[in-house]
């Protein structure tokens, strides 16, 4: 982006003042993080007030700040555009610059998977356009509007990250990014206790046709029959489904998991043999909607072959890590019991190691069926696995599922990564393959600090 303060002025329709012709190229809310030529926005809280840091901002190369109407002492010789509310400014901002970008926008939304999706889609899309992503997870009310306005004005197409906790986000994070294509990865259990049940939740996904373009379409988990209920409910909306189910639109006929990744063959809308370098039955079904993406914006087959051949994942999403001659697999960023399910699915499958293990910490925000959903793992861990490490609280419920028939090959913690590290460093191995899956406030990734 590179707009003069006048024309910012215009987007909110308030007043320019004397530096009219001052050039802003980006958006910021955090000091520590500012970019020279960044406009700064102050956000006021019940906990602090960014317009303390306003100077400071200017100090490390901003252009320009928001300042609140409301609030006193705004600092004088430099350029400060007033406003009503600094959030609301944000968000039109963003209104007003995707509507002069001529990329293609893709949403991705889900219960599980989001993030995987999207670096996938990236990835795959970067050899043949200039593409840009959502970075880390601003993928909120706040976080979307600054990926937009971080995009630059030749990019070809942005692949943004919706995420939500209640309903009406999603719609409203859809009318902001108004996507050309959608998707939507899954639905799971995350958000439970804030939308009342799976029904709820895929709801609250499916908003995101609500910024659709007339002429978009949505690529959904045709394996899901509450997301193929909404979708028929819909009858002018254009839409294809990918999954395990040879009716969909794309469908995975068979897996095999290598030390270099995963090889798959699919059918349907492509046909054949394709690879990802990644890890796990899960990613190959993400991977599904990017090559379905892809396919709608002309790539050929070879093309999306080769664009998937170089995917990368960002950090702890099955992120292999290779430690002591241990093989770790960090999926750590978060958990919820449908993306917990897959990964011990994929331990319970892979033959890279013989040994075994799963160190699973608490999932959060599930509700009150949240005893039964951890208690339920137990279901899925069988004799394949050889031992299991459990962290946190409500990990006490599948432990005591568990202990009389692991004995001494399972260990519970409460609160101490330390008591999981020396429970490996006693018995784990050159043939042990140990899978860490948490929610992210479980900060399962700090056991890996003492073996790099």
């Amino acid at each position: 982006m590179r707009k003069t303060i006048k024309e910012i002025a215009e987007w909110l329709n308030i007043d320019a003042g004397e530096y009219e012709s001052t050039y802003v190229t980006g958006v910021s809310i955090d000091t520590r993080t500012i970019k020279e030529g960044d406009l700064f926005i102050p956000f006021r809280g019940e906990t602090t007030n960014g317009h303390k840091f306003v100077s400071q901002a200017f100090e490390k190369g901003a252009s320009c700040s928001l300042w609140l109407k409301d609030e006193p002492n705004p600092p004088k010789g430099v350029p400060i555009l007033f406003v009503e509310d600094c959030e609301n400014a944000l968000q039109l901002m963003a209104q007003k610059y995707r509507a002069e970008l001529q990329s293609k926008f893709i949403g991705v939304t889900g219960s599980n998977g989001k993030t995987s999706t999207k670096d996938i889609l990236a990835s795959l899309l970067s050899p043949f356009y200039k593409v840009q992503k959502t970075i880390g997870n601003f993928n909120n009310e706040l976080g979307l509007p600054i990926t937009i306005l971080s995009l630059d004005e030749d990019t070809e197409i942005a692949v943004l990250e919706l995420g939500m906790s209640s309903f009406g986000e999603i719609e409203f994070l859809s009318k902001l990014a108004k996507p050309h294509y959608a998707v939507i990865t899954n639905i799971g259990e995350a958000h439970m206790q804030d939308l009342g049940s799976r029904e709820g939740i895929a709801k609250a996904k499916f908003e995101i046709i609500q910024g659709l373009d007339s002429e978009g379409i949505l690529f959904y988990d045709g394996d899901e029959p509450l997301l193929k209920a909404l979708v028929e409910a819909e009858n002018h909306l254009k839409s294809k489904s990918f999954g395990f189910h040879t009716k969909n639109h794309l469908s995975i006929q068979e897996i095999e998991m290598t030390e270099k990744g995963s090889r798959f063959v699919v059918n349907g809308e492509l046909e054949g043999e394709f690879s990802i370098p990644i890890l796990g039955k899960h990613q190959v079904k993400n991977s599904l909607s990017a090559m379905l993406v892809a396919k709608s914006l002309g790539l050929s087959e070879a093309e999306i072959r080769q664009g998937l051949e170089q995917v990368s994942l960002t950090d702890m999403r099955m992120q292999p890590l290779l430690l002591n001659g241990i093989l770790f697999i960090n999926d750590a960023y978060n958990a919820a019991p449908t993306s917990m399910k897959a990964a011990i699915e994929f331990v319970k499958s892979t033959s890279m190691r013989k040994d075994k293990w799963l160190i699973l910490g608490d999932m959060l925000e599930l509700g009150e069926d949240e005893q039964h959903f951890h208690e339920q793992m137990a279901e899925h861990i069988d004799d394949s696995i050889n031992r299991i490490c459990l962290f946190g609280p409500r990990m006490k419920w599948l432990y005591d599922k568990l202990v009389s028939k692991y004995n001494d090959r399972i260990m519970y913690t409460e609160n101490q990564h330390e008591e999981i590290v020396h429970y490996i460093k006693k018995h784990a191995s050159e043939e042990s393959l140990i899978l860490l899956k948490g929610s992210r406030g479980m900060k399962l990734e700090k056991i890996l600090e003492e073996f790099k």
